[in-house]
C-alpha cells in the first residue's frame, strides 16, 4: 500500500466516524440525563431509516427523507420514554437497561413483521468518484458528511447556546441543584428524548443512503457507537463525537492488517484500554453551567 491508499482509508474512516457520531451522541445525551446506557438507541436509528426510506420512495427528496426519519425517530423515542422508561425511571440502572433491551426487541420485531428482513436500498443515481491523483472521494460521501456536520452543529448550538441546553446540562451536572433552581426536569427529559430520537432518525436515513436498511441495521451500529461514546466519555457530547471520529479512522486504517470483518474488534480493544487507563473517557471533563 502507498500513501494514497492510507489517505483513502482515512477519508472513509472520517465519513464512517461522522455517521457513527450521531447514535453515539444520542447515547451520551440519554446517559447524561437519564443515567443509563440506552440499548434501544440502535433501534431508533432503524425506525428512522425505514421512515426515511419510505419518504424518499414517495417524494424522491433526500431532505424530505431526512425530515421523515427525524420525525419517526423522535416519535419512537418519545413513545418509548412515556410507555416504558418513565414508569421505571427511579428504579436501579440495571432495570432501565433491561427495559431498553426489551424496547429494542419490540421495535426490531415490529419492523421485521411490517417490512420483512430483506435489505432495502435507497434508489440513488450512480455517481462517479472524484479523483485527485490516486485519491478518490464519492460525492455522496461528501454530501452525507456535510449533512451530518450540520446536524451535529445544530445539536451543539442547542446544547451550548440556548436556555434549554443550559437546563439540560444543569440536570446532567447536578440534578438536585437543578431542581431547587427551578428547572423543570420533566420538560427537559421530554426535550432530551425528542432530540436523541431525531438524531437517531437522521442517522438511520444517512446510514441507509450509504448502505442498506434492514431491521437489525441499528443493532449492528449500536455496539460501535457505544464503544465510541465510552472512548470519548459517557455523558460528554463533544467526547462522543470525537470518540466516534477517532474510532472510525482507527478501524479503517487498521483494515490492511485486521481485514474488513475483524476491524470492528479494534473499537473494543481501544475501549478496554481507555477504561483501564482513563475510565472517564479521553475527552470527558466536568463542565461548568452558567
Amino acid at each position: 500500500m502507498n500513501y494514497a491508499d492510507y489517505i483513502n482509508l482515512a477519508i472513509n474512516g472520517l465519513v464512517e466516524g461522522l455517521l457513527m457520531a450521531l447514535p453515539a451522541l444520542a447515547l451520551t445525551l440519554v446517559y447524561g440525563l437519564a443515567r443509563f446506557p440506552n440499548a434501544a438507541t440502535g433501534d431508533f436509528v432503524t425506525v428512522g431509516g425505514f421512515a426515511g426510506f419510505g419518504m424518499h420512495h414517495l417524494s424522491g427528496s433526500l431532505v424530505v427523507a431526512g425530515l421523515g426519519g427525524a420525525a419517526a425517530g423522535a416519535a419512537a423515542a418519545l413513545a418509548a420514554y412515556w410507555l416504558a422508561f418513565r414508569p421505571v425511571m427511579r428504579r436501579p440502572v440495571i432495570t432501565l437497561m433491561l427495559t431498553s433491551i426489551g424496547v429494542g426487541f419490540v421495535l426490531r420485531a415490529a419492523l421485521g413483521i411490517a417490512f420483512g428482513h430483506e435489505p432495502r436500498a435507497f434508489e440513488m443515481p450512480l455517481q462517479r468518484a472524484m479523483r485527485f491523483g490516486d485519491i478518490s472521494i464519492l460525492p455522496a460521501d461528501i454530501s452525507l458528511a456535510l449533512l451530518t456536520i450540520v446536524v451535529l452543529a445544530a445539536v451543539f448550538v442547542l446544547l451550548f447556546m440556548t436556555p434549554l441546553g443550559r437546563s439540560l446540562r444543569a440536570i446532567a451536572d447536578d440534578p438536585d441543584l437543578a431542581r431547587v433552581s427551578g428547572i423543570r426536569r420533566e420538560r427537559c427529559m421530554v426535550a432530551m428524548w425528542a432530540i436523541a430520537g431525531m438524531v437517531c432518525g437522521i442517522a438511520g436515513t444517512v446510514s441507509g443512503v450509504r448502505t442498506v436498511i434492514y431491521p437489525d441495521a441499528g443493532w449492528n451500529l449500536l455496539l460501535p457507537a457505544f464503544a465510541a461514546a465510552v472512548i470519548g466519555g459517557l455523558g460528554s457530547p463533544v467526547g462522543a463525537v470525537l470518540g466516534a471520529i477517532l474510532l472510525g479512522m482507527l478501524q479503517e486504517l487498521a483494515t490492511p492488517w485486521t481485514g474488513f470483518v475483524y476491524k470492528i474488534a479494534i473499537g473494543y480493544v481501544v475501549m478496554v484500554i481507555v477504561l483501564l487507563v482513563r475510565p472517564q473517557g479521553l475527552f470527558n471533563r466536568v463542565q461548568k453551567v452558567r
